[in-house]
């Protein structure tokens, strides 16, 4: 797993859990505690100015439910989710949870799931020392049991649909559905070309046609940019627009 150190906090509102999962954290080598927290409020105050890596994180909890609380994280922050009630398991993953642990759990299940965490981060960082090149022209996507090789200029916008994707290209009436989720998709596109402006839509930069208040028409369709994504948004127009000053 390399010498990467990941930076975790735990959250339960019962203490003799947290103290369990504080002791396996603590003989975990890779794993750094910064803190130990019984609300998910108390946790969403510390991560607000120490950002974190990794939370071991209870979902049936007072005034904000663990799976609210995964719904508000920053995009880097992934979740071990750790409950008594499996029901929430499907749940769990429709927040792309890195894994769920079902109380009472041992050392050796918490350790899996830990170097699953760490075999994640260790992609992860790995991207970023080794970024996607501004030249990449293509991708091969599987749709329909086949790769399809997909040109990157030929590409309006990306549209996600719980775990599918669209993808809708130049000409094409029909998008193409693959089936992974938007998240992956934005590690692997060049940031020059592309923007994430909302949840569920990635968009071509260069196929842009008009800009009108918070909506992008492009392919004759209206995505809007929502909040999120509005920063880097703007900087982007800001960055292409003429100075009339």
């Amino acid at each position: 797993m390399g010498n990467i150190k990941i930076s975790c906090v735990i959250v339960d509102d019962e203490p003799m859990a947290l103290n369990l999962v504080e002791s396996y954290v603590q003989k975990t080598p890779f794993l750094e505690l910064k803190k130990k927290c019984s609300s998910a409020i108390e946790a969403l105050e510390f991560i607000r100015t120490e950002p974190v890596d990794l939370l071991f994180l209870d979902i049936q909890m007072p005034d904000l439910t663990g799976i609210e609380f995964s719904k508000m994280l920053p995009e880097h922050t992934r979740v071990i989710f750790t409950t008594a009630f499996d029901q929430y398991a499907l749940e769990g993953f429709k927040v792309e949870a890195l894994d769920y642990l079902l109380k009472p759990f041992d050392y050796a299940e918490f350790l899996a799931a830990a170097n699953k965490a760490s075999t994640w981060f260790a992609l992860v960082k790995g991207k970023q020392q080794n970024p996607v090149s501004e030249e990449k022209e293509f991708l091969f996507v599987k749709s329909e049991y086949r790769q399809l090789r997909i040109k990157l200029a030929d590409v309006m916008y990306f549209e996600g649909l719980k775990d599918y994707i669209k993808i809708w290209l130049k000409g094409n009436p029909k998008p193409i559905l693959t089936l992974m989720s938007l998240k992956s998709l934005q590690e692997e596109l060049p940031e020059k070309q592309f923007l994430r402006v909302h949840r569920s839509f990635i968009v071509s930069l260069k196929n842009i046609e008009v800009i009108e208040r918070s909506q992008i028409l492009i392919n004759n369709q209206r995505i809007t940019v929502s909040e999120q994504y509005k920063p880097k948004f703007l900087e982007f127009v800001k960055r292409n627009s003429l100075d009339f000053n």
